[in-house]
């Protein structure tokens, strides 16, 4: 490999020829090889919007000449469109609140700006990554607000669509199978009947409730303090610059960005961060039940549960022939825990806020935005290759209402409880039916006790 030399206020460093990042970025790769995880294409995106909007507002206040300015903002917008992805090369677990990513996207940014204006990779009398493009910025209001743009971005064109397309087949589902009367279970024992198209409304509700949180906060994401700089001050910016920087990262993106009601509060903590990541681990929590729900009525098919089929996708075993496994829901189980684990971390990492500044966005940002993303494509397979496909044995749910003790509960009213428990204990000590017990020891004419023990009456 050909490398060039570059120096930082350190000292000399070698960096690879071909390379658009330079020394800060280089000594951040020797320094933290930990993982070979990376912060994700959305998250370099918002760095990127950031990058364009701050030369922006520059040069509208006379800060930045026009022709540094121009060649930055198109630069910049590469990254936005992400042609240089590649050159985002620092690990997650770096330096602190992520100085070495801002100054990768600095580098970057600065490399393929002296290359629009004729100028060599590395050339920082052109173009200075920390005086030009970082100009009126700090690594403590970038990556922060990073953060804010990438989560608001995936929330709203990865998330949301997808948890609506599993809302609405769960909806589908239920007047499907709201005519199906099935036994319930409380304790994982017999119940009372209850419709199989009531079960799916539950779910279907709790996903609703769950979008309720997730929605209140992304409102609070959209708060962000660009322009508060190293510790909400703005030192060393014009007076005008965040609000213009603001006013373009909303041209940019489309959002409602607005300043926070208090600049140090936002620089300080990550609040917005801390409130999606504990609505995503309730979304999890909701998904988890749903998924149990569905590998126990889809157990079988003949010694399980089996009132519901669930579409078979793969092979289950590779030792037992004609298995199927019901590896969707497994799937979606899998990931909700992870889900419930990035939690963890995010709790854990938002005690890093001390002072101005919390050190530990980066390990916030990722396991953030990494919820978001396997949430968004879990939700989407599982609604797909499971909920979509999804059918009842109707005869098998008939089945268990007949069959269940627990329609005892329906004589209560005319035989009282201890009454109608001895009926139940001599069916299933019998093996026979509630019914056929009734019609036998007790004086209740069998026409009253059909309607009494009638599964469309109990619903």
């Amino acid at each position: 490999m050909d490398y060039r030399s570059n120096k930082d206020t350190m000292g000399e460093v070698r960096i690879p020829s071909e390379a658009y990042y330079d020394a800060q970025t280089v000594r951040a790769i020797h320094n933290f090889p930990i993982s070979g995880l990376r912060l994700p294409r959305s998250f370099i995106k918002a760095q990127g919007i950031i990058k364009a909007s701050a030369a922006v507002a520059n040069m509208e206040v006379g800060m930045l000449p026009e022709n540094i300015a121009r060649a930055i903002i198109k630069a910049a917008e590469e990254v936005i469109d992400g042609k240089l992805d590649d050159q985002f090369v620092v690990d997650v677990y770096q330096a602190g609140a992520g100085t070495s990513q801002n100054m990768n996207a600095n580098e970057v940014i600065t490399n393929r700006a002296i290359e629009l204006l004729g100028g060599q990779k590395g050339d920082f009398s052109l173009i200075h990554p920390n005086d030009h493009v970082n100009m009126a910025q700090s690594t403590n209001d970038t990556i922060h607000v990073a953060i804010n743009i990438s989560a608001v971005d995936q929330v709203k064109n990865g998330l949301l669509p997808s948890l609506h397309r599993l809302q609405y087949a769960l909806k589908k589902k239920a007047g499907q199978f709201m005519p199906i009367i099935k036994s319930g279970r409380t304790h994982l024992q017999d119940a009372v009947p209850i419709r199989l198209g009531h079960e799916f409304m539950g779910y279907y509700e709790q996903l609703i409730t769950a979008e309720k949180s997730i929605r209140l906060a992304l409102t609070q994401l959209y708060a962000i303090g660009i322009g508060g700089n190293a510790v909400g001050t703005g030192i060393n910016a014009h007076p005008d610059f965040s609000e213009r920087t603001l006013n373009e990262i909303v041209i940019r993106t489309n959002e409602p960005f607005k300043q926070p009601r208090d600049r140090f509060a936002f620089m300080q903590n990550t609040l917005a961060a801390i409130q999606l990541s504990h609505a995503l681990k309730e979304l999890a929590i909701h998904l988890i039940k749903l998924s149990s729900d569905i590998r126990l009525l889809g157990s079988g098919p003949r010694t399980g549960l089996a009132e519901l089929r669930i579409p078979p996708v793969q092979p289950g075993s590779s030792i037992m022939p004609g298995k199927v496994n019901p590896v969707m829901a497994e799937m979606l189980y899998m990931v909700s825990a992870q889900v419930i684990g990035n939690d963890a971390v995010i709790t854990a990492s938002s005690l890093g806020a001390q002072l101005e500044i919390n050190v530990m966005m980066p390990v916030i940002a990722y396991n953030l935005l990494h919820s978001l993303e396997i949430l968004t494509n879990a939700i989407e397979a599982f609604h797909e290759k499971c909920i979509a496909g999804l059918e009842a044995d109707e005869e098998r749910c008939r089945y268990y209402v007949e069959h269940s003790t627990a329609l005892a509960t329906s004589l209560n009213p005319k035989i009282g409880y201890e009454r109608a428990a001895q009926i139940a204990k001599t069916a299933h000590a019998e093996n026979k039916t509630v019914r056929d017990i009734a019609y036998r020891d007790t004086n209740v004419s069998s026409e009253e006790l059909d309607l009494l023990l009638d599964p469309e009456k109990l619903v």
